[in-house]
């Protein structure tokens, strides 16, 4: 899966402003799981409402690992009490499935065409040793729109927001 992947899968139908929000799993589902997860989002968004209103809502585990929420704002803008039963949501696939939606301390590379996790604290040491180098792409997860996530959610991460904290070098083998 990549960018061109990606845009196949977003909806096509939704405005480029539309928001999204992107809940990192702390650990990989499985296709039975998957399965699972995507009927509850699907139905969670066929139900979506802001004041009585209709939310144009989508949701899809994507990479087996990251769910993601949109809504098209263009209709119906998304309010505080719509945006809690999405924070329900999650929390409800959070106590089924054992993990952490939350977890904002861990990052994402697409390595091998594959999600691999790392804590934050060893990003350096992963890029030291060669495992990730500077055009590994990251998942950038603070994307907000529809438009962000189809041109920044993977970025290299020599140009991502976590390059000015790395110092970036040959690797070395030991």
């Amino acid at each position: 899966m990549n960018q061109n992947t990606i845009a196949s899968i977003i909806p096509q139908d939704f405005d480029d402003s539309s928001r999204v929000w992107i809940y990192q799993s702390t650990r990989p589902f499985n296709e039975q799981q998957e399965l699972e997860i995507n009927e509850q989002l699907l139905q969670f968004t066929s139900q979506w409402n802001a004041h009585g209103a209709p939310v144009k809502g989508w949701g899809k585990l994507l990479f087996g690992r990251f769910v993601v929420l949109i809504a098209d704002e263009t209709q119906e803008k998304v309010s505080g009490c719509s945006t809690d039963s999405s924070v329900r949501i999650i929390k409800s696939i959070e106590r089924q499935y054992d993990c952490n939606l939350f977890d904002r301390l861990s990052i994402t590379f697409l390595v091998k065409d594959k999600a691999e996790v790392l804590p934050m604290n060893q990003v350096q040491y992963a890029l030291d040793k060669g495992y990730i180098q500077a055009h590994t792409l990251l998942f950038n997860n603070l994307v907000s729109s529809k438009k962000e996530m189809l041109d920044q959610w993977l970025q290299p991460l020599q140009e991502s927001w976590l390059a000015p904290r790395l110092q970036f070098s040959t690797p070395t083998n030991s």
